[in-house]
Parts: structure tokens; sequence; C-alpha cells
């Protein structure tokens, strides 16, 4: 067997946080809305209650939507994290009502990131 490197380590803990995170509710996605001062300001709100009428209108019951302060980009905001089970995190930045429910739809449901508005993939580490 051959040894593993520090880069594979890494990848071997990011993956089982990622699924556990998500698996230990029950759920298969989650998406964070970054409701900062900064986003706040920027439509936070606005994105907050699309999502949630995204997820009512289509009856969806595995997806956990959850907040948090900001992430230090606030030229960027509104922006969302979402995640998927067994993938990287995708961070969605300059939102709007209509790009989020495009997201919604494409990624959370689909599974397919939305390149032109994602900016970065992977999550922060701090080894």
């Amino acid at each position: 067997m051959a040894k593993l490197s520090i880069e594979d380590l890494k990848r071997i803990k990011e993956s089982v946080e990622a699924s556990v995170t998500l698996r230990e509710g029950g759920y298969r996605a989650k998406v964070n809305v970054h409701m900062g001062t900064c986003g706040i300001a920027s439509g936070a709100r606005q994105i907050m209650t699309t999502v949630m009428d995204e997820i009512g209108k289509r009856d969806v019951k595995d997806v956990i939507v959850t907040t948090s302060g900001c992430a230090g980009l606030c030229s960027r905001e509104p922006m969302i994290t979402v995640e998927l089970l067994g993938a990287a995190p995708v961070k969605y930045v300059a939102l709007n009502p209509e790009k989020m429910r495009e997201i919604f739809a494409e990624h959370v449901l689909g599974g397919n990131p939305v390149e032109r508005y994602a900016l970065a993939v992977g999550s922060e580490t701090s080894y």
C-alpha cells in the first residue's frame, strides 16, 4: 500500500467533514446565506426569502437553510455557500433573486454548480 501524503489526508478530512455535517442532519444539501451587516445591507434578506420561497413552492424536504455572519468579502455581497452531500462547497457572490432561483434549480436541486456566479469551490481550512 502506498503512503498517504499530507495532501491526501487533507482531501480525506474535507470529504469526511462535509458528508458528516450534512448526513447528521438528514439533509442532502445545505444553503448558507451570509447575513452579516454588509450582506443584509446588500440584499441578503431578499436572497433568504427567495430560498425559502423556492423550498416551499417545490415542497423540498431535504435541504437545510442556515445563516452566518460576514465572510469578509463585503463588496461581493449578497453571498451564499451551497454544500451538497459528497461535493465541495461552492460560494456564490453578487446575487439577486433571479440568480438565486437559477442556482437553486441548477445546483441545489440538479447538482450542477452555476459557474458564472461562483467565486470559489472548496472550503477554507486551518492546517
